[in-house]
């Protein structure tokens, strides 16, 4: 495969980037509101309906560090097209599954395609737009695909009542098919440390694929079996001991998979606590809200879909202002607001929740929460950027989003846990009383990242040279 030519317009490739990860952001909350339409249709227990859902979860924290790996090693534009192609094909399959267990396995299928293509996405940014020209391309990126997150209740919910469900899967086939050339030709290859000759840190691979699936599975199968239960405890025991054994091999290893100088930096490693904060109150409390509008007040999917648009959808206005802003004032003072309006939208969400609360109690705190989440999506990505080196881009671009889905599938099972100690689905009132127990926590967690956030990088940021290797340069902290 030749190597193009350097990018002479880096809009193109911030582009179809952009739209790649729209895809995969998409289809982690469309699924949700399609779930009684395919019981209908393949029926399967309630136990199996989730794993509709949390197969893809599962799958995409698992391989997010393998993708960058991979991606580092084959080039980073050869592996996202073969994301592209094993995310497409998956999508086309979950469309013509006739059981749920093949739609079970066309998820997770699904969950492998976005982990390639997430942790690329930003690598192949950062390698096609100059730094001081990544605030803006950030935001756009970041925009895009917070755009999927707005949009996934809407459209799900819209395509449930105006066609089939398989067609929240026959969507991405186009767009995948279309993006694969434009992918080829449009996108210059590059590849991490080392460049070719870059060995694969196999033991790595391993260690951490087995440590992220039994600590996901443990955290997932909390929701259903309880987090004492035999299967949860060993799992969540297992995983982060083999978890701990990938730390211990990654300080030794000469070609880590994961350096761990990166976490080094203090701008670096409060940024992440900053992430797994967000997701953990933000994802939690969604999950239980977006079920809020259907289950209490009796609304249709795309109805309600349409209700939370005021908070899932500011992302989509504020990211591009939040990258602008981020290279002229640092991105602290950024993730600190944003976090901070987080956490004041969702305690105020859980003030005016009641069975027969009118819509409008809703709309400011939800425009709070939204734009909160638009002022952190543009600058998190650019600090963690910032923070590591060129070379090292892919690497903790899939840390940052491992921990970001660990930090969702946290969020889920914990505030679940709550609401099932206050409330239940027996009534609109049970549902309302664990509702209102379990989304202060996100809250709290959330203003726990404001605080964090205090820790990031300032308006300058000491960046390694890309030549520089990852073992020799000490990543320092923010500059003021």
């Amino acid at each position: 495969m030749s190597t193009p030519p350097p990018l002479a317009h880096p809009f193109r490739a911030v582009l179809l980037v952009a739209v790649a990860v729209f895809m995969t952001s998409l289809d982690n909350l469309v699924v949700g509101v399609a779930l009684p339409s395919i019981r209908d249709d393949l029926g399967g227990s309630l136990e199996a309906l989730e794993w509709t859902v949390n197969a893809y979860t599962l799958a995409f924290a698992v391989f997010l560090l393998t993708g960058a790996a991979i991606g580092d090693r084959f080039g980073r534009r050869r592996m996202f097209v073969v994301g592209l192609l094993v995310f497409t094909a998956a999508s086309a399959l979950a469309a013509m599954s006739q059981s749920i267990e093949l739609l079970i396995t066309a998820r997770a299928l699904q969950g492998l395609g976005a982990a390639i293509i997430t942790p690329l996405s930003l690598a192949i940014l950062a390698d096609a737009v100059p730094a001081d020209r990544r605030g803006p391309a950030i935001g756009l990126w970041g925009a895009v695909s917070g755009l999927g997150v707005a949009l996934g209740p809407a459209v799900g919910g819209a395509v449930v009542e105006g066609a089939a469900w398989s067609w929240i899967f026959w969507l991405n086939v186009p767009v995948g098919l279309v993006l694969v050339p434009f992918a080829l030709r449009g996108l210059r290859e590059s590849f991490g440390e080392g460049g070719r000759t870059t060995p694969i840190d196999r033991p790595g691979l391993v260690l951490s694929s087995l440590g992220l699936f039994g600590l996901t599975f443990g955290i997932v199968r909390s929701q259903a079996l309880g987090w004492g239960s035999a299967t949860v405890v060993v799992s969540i025991a297992g995983g982060l001991l083999v978890l701990a054994a990938f730390v211990v091999l990654e300080r030794r290893a000469r070609a880590p998979m994961l350096p761990l100088s990166l976490f080094r930096s203090v701008p670096f490693t409060a940024t992440n606590l900053l992430v797994f904060a967000m997701f953990f109150g933000m994802f939690g409390s969604i999950f239980l809200l977006g079920q809020f509008f259907q289950i209490v007040q009796g609304m249709g999917p795309l109805e309600a879909g349409l209700r939370t648009l005021p908070w899932t959808g500011m992302p989509v206005i504020f990211a591009p202002i939040a990258g602008i802003l981020s290279d002229r004032i640092g991105a602290r003072p950024l993730l600190v607001t944003g976090m901070a309006l987080q956490s004041v939208g969702l305690l105020w969400l859980a003030s005016v929740t009641a069975v027969d609360a009118p819509y409008g109690d809703f709309v400011v705190p939800f425009v709070l929460a939204g734009a909160g989440m638009g002022l952190v999506i543009a600058p998190v990505t650019g600090a963690v950027l910032a923070a590591a080196p060129a070379a090292l881009a892919g690497k903790a671009s899939g840390a940052t989003n491992m921990i970001r889905e660990v930090g969702g599938v946290f969020g889920v099972a914990v505030l679940a846990t709550v609401f099932a100690s206050s409330g239940s689905y027996v009534s609109p009132e049970a549902f309302t009383d664990g509702l209102r127990a379990a989304v202060p926590v996100g809250g709290v967690v959330l203003a726990i990242g404001a605080v964090v956030g205090l820790l990031a990088p300032g308006r300058r940021c000491a960046t390694p040279d890309a030549s520089t290797p990852a073992e020799a340069a000490p990543l320092a902290p923010a500059l003021d």
